[in-house]
């Protein structure tokens, strides 16, 4: 077995990120923050240990100005867990931890830590809670405390939606290691084969191009294409098919890929081939309107606008595209109705389609990274209807 530090930023990623944690809470009127495992436990301590029905949290206490330093953060952790401890930086931090046993009650821990029990006179009311901490393990904890609770994520959208150098880096190799994946898929589609036998050769792929774990994997063939969140089945691939193949894996210390493009085994059907250049053309004009400024909703309205506008609104049955990091699907969300405003960092996938039902569908998806004075695209694969099987070394489009 390898070092299971491998999987971890250097230490002073983490203490960096949970100073500032308290900082940013204390500037917005936080009294603490608490949160549960998951992503943000992976973010600020690099910890990727469940504990069940049995509460983990880690308790950052705000950073009060005008009373020096502030208390140290606090892991509240199961005793059982405790062997868990030396895969995360835990041990190279400041983070004192408390450890219980079965019987004890471990949301007093956490709201003792944050000097935030009832009756304890805590100088603020207000806690923020991340999004994995579960509602019987909140519940319980804002019962002994004097706390209303508001969601840390978006009081601390500097920490959790903007990624920092080291992160864009690692979503970044991740997204270079599923473009190697997907120039393979051509010679992957043969007429006879089923998804299934795909979808394996895929989830070897995305392995042996450096990914530690398959994230999930979608080949889509004829009709069964048309689903959105169709995974794959025993459907045997044919002449003709338009073929969906969107793959994702986990990278590094725990980021993700996201990639999807359209296949079509032998020669495109007339139709398939029209309302590609539509999707290309609207997923293209997206990607382009990527902007510090510009809100959430308007890159949505870009691709849906131009879809609308060449007679296929009704075939986009989704949102846009969704932000990734440490979690698969994170804000920020690309739909209508999310004013959110886009800032450097932000890190979120474009991926309209157009789903024709008892046909075929299509999709489009590329990461994106939003710069000083645009956005990058870490995906580099091309955006042409890719031609598979015996004409696999072609594509449709192509100059």
């Amino acid at each position: 077995m390898g070092d299971m530090t491998e999987s971890l930023f250097p230490s002073d990623v983490y203490s960096r990120r949970l100073a500032r944690a308290s900082e940013l809470a204390a500037d917005r009127g936080i009294g603490g923050l608490v949160f549960g495992t998951g992503p943000d436990l992976e973010y600020l301590i690099g910890s990727k240990v469940s504990s069940h029905e049995r509460l983990t949290a880690l308790a950052v206490p705000a950073a009060k100005p005008g009373e020096g330093e502030p208390a140290r953060p606090v892991l509240v952790l199961p005793a059982v867990e405790r062997g868990d401890l030396p895969a995360s930086a835990v041990p190279d931090l400041d983070v004192d931890v408390v450890l219980w046993a079965d019987g004890e009650s471990p949301h007093r821990l956490v709201a003792e830590a944050l000097g935030m029990a009832a009756g304890s006179g805590g100088a603020h009311g207000v806690l923020g809670v991340g999004a994995s901490l579960t509602a019987d393990h909140l519940l319980p904890l804002l019962e002994l405390t004097d706390a209303k609770a508001v969601l840390a994520g978006e009081t601390l959208r500097e920490l959790f939606m903007r990624k920092d150098d080291a992160e864009v880096a690692e979503l970044r190799d991740a997204a270079a290691a599923i473009d190697r994946v997907h120039a393979r898929v051509p010679g992957m589609l043969r007429p006879g084969r089923t998804e299934a036998e795909v979808a394996d050769e895929l989830s070897a792929a995305i392995l042996e191009e450096g990914h530690s774990a398959v994230d999930f994997v979608i080949v889509g063939s004829g009709p069964n294409g048309a689903n959105p969140h169709h995974a794959f089945s025993d459907k045997k691939l044919g002449d003709g098919d338009v073929v969906v193949v969107d793959i994702g894996g986990t990278w590094g210390v725990g980021y993700h890929s996201d990639c999807t493009r359209t296949y079509v085994i032998g020669e495109a059907p007339e139709r398939a081939a029209e309302a590609w250049e539509v999707l290309r053309a609207a997923q293209e004009a997206a990607v382009a309107a990527v902007r510090p400024g510009v809100t959430a909703a308007s890159i949505d309205a870009t691709a849906r606008g131009a879809i609308a506008a060449a007679g296929h609104g009704d075939a986009f049955i989704h949102r846009t595209g969704h932000g990734i990091g440490l979690s698969l699907h994170e804000e920020p969300f690309i739909m209508e109705g999310n004013d959110l405003v886009l800032e450097p960092g932000m890190a979120f996938s474009v991926e309209p389609g157009l789903y024709f039902e008892g046909d075929f569908g299509m999709r489009l998806e590329d990461i994106v990274v939003v710069t000083e004075d645009g956005c990058e695209p870490l995906n580099r694969g091309p955006h042409e209807l890719v031609v598979a099987g015996e004409s696999a070394t072609r594509q449709t489009g192509d100059k």
